[in-house]
């Protein structure tokens, strides 16, 4: 399969034109002797067929080829056995995938998670309470890496030990990883059992086209697409577009009426959408047995009465230690102490200015 991922080098590539090269060309590196007149024959464009002839001048197979083993990225192409049978499903999928990392096309369940950049509070704390027990049960976590919602996404699949998967914009190599503050992520990613992937070869420079192409991926490998938070305009409706053209679930969670962040996610809710208040809802949904009886340990545990305490007084509302002292009838330096130990062991979590919520 060398020449698909050859193939999938040249810019101007698309699933209809691979398609009709494929249909042509029994092997593909026929590909790589035809001349223009041939090329015209398989339905190709003229223009198009004369840029690849100049592109192809430029770009020996294996030369493409140890490019991609120097950066140690893996490609896997259509008519392989190893491509996501899901993602083969949509009308448009990529013909090759650009692959860093673990991919494999097992049996296990994946939903996609995606959210605006500027994301509130209230969206990443959503975002962390349904990822993390999908992630603990082994639900594969698809995202796009971006910042905010994405990239609260994929760190809290590895923060509960699962595996997430980074679609990209651009290609997968190192330097080229976008956005680049996210680069230590992917890495984390990748050593933790996921993958980064990418219908762009390495070096390719994500442009603003190439973010909606992406969407279509993360929507095509998903049983179904959570929507985290998303204002009215926003790429995350445009994965959830994508998901519905697909006949593939879509779930929103929802928010107050007067945030403009939460406007994307009631309106799906208006028009459909699965409500989405914890993770019991998306198992249901996609029928995944099991989750109950699995779930029923999850959660903290308090090691002494003081601990105890502290939780029920605690919850995702944010409540300040000057409450928690006040309403548990316990002394500051016992309260402060309790606390610092039940923030190390993951209990509960400080959002700043001595605000806590549980885990």
């Amino acid at each position: 399969m060398k020449y698909h991922a050859a193939l999938a080098h040249f810019p101007k590539i698309t699933y209809a034109r691979y398609r009709k090269l494929a249909a042509y060309f029994s092997d593909l590196k026929n590909l790589w002797d035809a001349e223009f007149t041939e090329l015209v024959q398989t339905g190709l464009e003229e223009e198009i067929a004369h840029e690849f002839l100049s592109w192809r001048e430029h770009n020996p197979v294996e030369q493409l080829l140890e490019r991609l083993e120097l950066a140690r990225v893996k490609t896997v192409s259509l008519d392989e056995p190893e491509y996501p049978a899901l993602l083969k499903e949509i009308n448009d999928p990529p013909h090759t995938l650009f692959i860093r990392g673990n991919f494999s096309n097992d049996a296990k369940p994946a939903l996609g998670v995606v959210g605006t950049r500027k994301m509130s509070n209230y969206g990443k704390l959503a975002c962390q309470e349904i990822v993390a027990p999908l992630a603990r049960q082994r639900i594969k976590i698809i995202s796009g890496l971006a910042l905010g919602i994405d990239g609260v996404a994929h760190q809290t699949a590895l923060e509960n030990d699962g595996v997430t998967i980074a679609v990209l914009g651009g290609g997968v190599d190192k330097t080229t990883v976008h956005p680049t503050s996210h680069q230590f992520l992917a890495e984390k990613i990748i050593e933790k059992g996921g993958a980064v992937i990418s219908e762009y070869p390495p070096g390719f420079q994500p442009m603003p086209y190439t973010f909606p192409a992406r969407n279509r991926i993360i929507a095509g490998l998903s049983l179904g697409t959570l929507v985290v938070e998303a204002p009215e305009q926003s790429g995350a409706l445009i994965t959830a577009k994508f998901a519905l053209d697909y006949n593939r679930e879509i779930f929103a969670i929802p928010h107050p009426i007067n945030t403009a962040n939460g406007v994307g996610c009631n309106n799906l809710l208006k028009l459909g959408a699965r409500l989405v208040s914890s993770a019991t809802d998306i198992f249901e949904t996609l029928s995944l047995g099991g989750f109950d009886q699995l779930a029923i340990n999850i959660g903290p545990k308090p090691a002494s009465s003081t601990e105890a305490v502290i939780l029920s007084l605690v919850s995702k509302e944010p409540k300040h230690i000057d409450s928690i002292i006040k309403e548990s009838g316990l002394e500051s330096p016992t309260v402060n102490s309790a606390i610092t130990m039940m923030e190390i062991k993951g209990m509960i979590r400080n959002l700043g200015g001595m605000n806590y919520i549980v885990r």
